[in-house]
């Protein structure tokens, strides 16, 4: 792993009170109904579990595993299933959630897959979204914060499965 250093980019305190913000509007959207959450491993996991904690409608949830980088900082483009639900999503409200977007390909891949499964809605929900790396175009309806691109860890996403404990999102600054 090369030399380097974190930054902080968004604290705990940001981070925490966005995605309250981000739980209370899925809760007034949801009104009345309840959410399947698909949780996109392994990065999705801290998000996921924070997110749900401030869902007010009744709450599933089930795991979906992607891999599209591989040790990697950008990603390969070739994105493969890994984990498959173990639950059916037919006639339920389905929010994918990931823990940052950035060329698109997966979440586009994802939401082609899962469509073809009928769910009664299907939208996707991400912490962090990175519009100017975007190379295919994904409707995201719930965003935590756009951010610039820069490599970034904590709060899931890691370096080489390093720092997804930090409470914070950070920059990854190489010497």
């Amino acid at each position: 792993m090369e030399k380097h250093h974190i930054e902080v980019m968004l604290s705990e305190e940001k981070v925490d009170a966005r995605i309250k913000e981000l739980g209370e509007q899925i809760s007034r959207d949801y009104a009345g109904k309840s959410v399947h959450l698909i949780c996109i491993l392994k990065g999705s996991v801290y998000f996921t579990c924070e997110l749900a904690k401030r869902i007010t409608v009744p709450v599933t949830m089930d795991f979906m595993q992607c891999s599209s980088y591989g040790g990697e900082t950008k990603s390969s483009g070739i994105v493969k299933i890994v984990k498959d639900l173990d639950e059916t999503i037919m006639d339920r409200n389905v929010i994918i959630i990931e823990d940052i977007i950035d060329s698109g390909r997966t979440l586009s891949h994802l939401k082609k897959l899962l469509a073809q499964r009928n769910p009664a809605s299907l939208k996707i929900c991400t912490l962090l979204d990175k519009p100017e790396r975007r190379v295919v175009d994904v409707d995201v309806e719930y965003v935590g914060f756009q951010i610039e691109d820069k490599f970034v860890v904590g709060y899931g996403l890691d370096y080489d499965q390093q720092y997804r404990n930090l409470p914070y999102i950070g920059m990854v600054e190489f010497d």
